[in-house]
């Protein structure tokens, strides 16, 4: 991070910087500002990388739960993992458009004229577009289980390999937001 503040952040009065924006006033020292921003930077940048922490082997243990018997104890676990991942998912989701568009990281012009951010939505993209079917037949699943039934689960070979693309996708993604991010 740069030594002192972004120049969208400062405004000279008297020779003296001062912050602006939403949570600076302009009496605000920009030193105050510029360290509660790079705070917010941070935290959300942590927060983004902790929804790959949890999206990564969530997916992967839903994997293994739709390879193994989806009886009762089966279905729980799918379930439990398909929860994390939804939530991941949404972190995800979340912290990358506040990053993106929020004025926390590189700046939105940074992000629109990136050839790999482009790359990398169309990856996201991707996966959200192939995660349509599991859902709804997750939410079908689960609506059986609760009212004392267990659901068909004759396209559970599918949603497997279906998974397992998506995981692929994420692992993709990663590289190709780390290659972002230095520049190429």
């Amino acid at each position: 991070m740069p030594a002192g503040p972004p120049p969208a952040m400062q405004h000279r009065t008297v020779g003296v910087p001062v912050a602006v924006g939403p949570d600076c006033t302009l009496a605000a020292p920009v030193s105050a500002c510029y360290r509660r921003r790079s705070m917010l930077s941070a935290v959300v940048s942590a927060l983004h990388v902790l929804a790959l922490a949890l999206g990564l082997p969530s997916v992967f243990l839903r994997g293994r739960a739709l390879k193994g018997p989806l009886d009762r104890d089966g279905l729980r676990r799918l379930f439990a993992a398909d929860t994390v991942w939804g939530v991941a998912a949404a972190l995800w989701l979340v912290t990358g458009l506040l990053r993106a568009f929020g004025g926390l990281e590189k700046g939105t012009a940074f992000y629109m004229a990136s050839s790999l951010f482009w790359l990398k939505m169309g990856l996201f993209l991707g996966v959200v577009a192939l995660e349509i079917r599991p859902m709804v037949t997750f939410i079908r699943w689960r609506t059986a289980v609760r009212r004392g039934t267990l659901p068909d689960t004759s396209g559970a070979r599918a949603l497997y390999h279906l998974n397992h693309v998506e995981l692929a996708l994420v692992v993709v993604i990663v590289f190709v937001a780390s290659f972002m991010a230095r520049g190429f």
